[in-house]
């Protein structure tokens, strides 16, 4: 069975559809790139995965389980993590205090993400462990939003707009870093606009596809 399937999915902001009819599967260790335009509804399909936008038609099914209307937190709980767009950490917590208090195995990995590990995967963090959240640069606190990610241990990983803004030698890193996810076998979806980079770690993936999709 599929880690992910996406069947049909609808989805609207009031009188306006956004997704039409969303059909996708993804299997454990697979990764997949998103492409397209701002507003072609990329962010949308995420949240509607995780629960974070009401789904008007069809299903998303999660390791054989319906969570099409599962709140946020639940999913969240099942093993899907997400990077958001904006990073979105805390201001007031520090490096060390954002990973350590996302520690989790609900899914008995073998291989662990701790923060030590975060520390050797990403070196600028463990200069930065004490500093907190709002006195990092945009590209701190992307890698430290892929570490809180990463140690709850999911089976999931969705990172939308992966590299958006970040200056050309942390994109390399945060590149560097996902294809070391890809190799040892993390599931992913990777929206970002660097094509040939989607290209590089996707499993799978079809422009064309998604924009039939989206209704463009």
């Amino acid at each position: 069975m599929s880690l992910l399937q996406v069947q049909n999915v609808q989805s609207a902001y009031q009188e306006s559809q956004v997704l039409f009819g969303i059909d996708f599967t993804l299997e454990a260790g697979e990764s997949m790139g998103l492409l397209g335009r701002n507003g072609m509804g990329k962010t949308t399909l995420i949240r509607s995965i995780l629960g974070l936008k009401s789904v008007q038609g069809g299903q998303v099914i999660f390791d054989g389980q319906d969570i099409t209307h599962a709140p946020a937190d639940k999913i969240a709980r099942m093993g899907i993590a997400v990077v958001p767009e904006g990073r979105q950490v805390f201001p007031n917590l520090s490096v060390d205090e954002h990973l350590t208090a996302f520690v989790s195995n609900r899914h008995n990995s073998k291989t662990l993400w701790t923060p030590a590990r975060i520390y050797e995967l990403f070196p600028r963090l463990a200069e930065r462990k004490k500093n907190l959240g709002s006195q990092l640069s945009g590209g701190e606190q992307q890698m430290l939003a892929i570490g809180r990610a990463l140690v709850t241990n999911p089976r999931l990983i969705i990172l939308d707009e992966a590299t958006e803004g970040l200056a050309p030698l942390i994109r390399e890193e945060i590149w560097k870093c996902l294809k070391l996810l890809c190799s040892e076998g993390q599931t992913l979806i990777v929206v970002d606009k660097y094509v040939n980079r989607l290209v590089d770690i996707a499993s799978h993936h079809d422009r064309q596809l998604w924009t039939r999709y989206l209704g463009v």
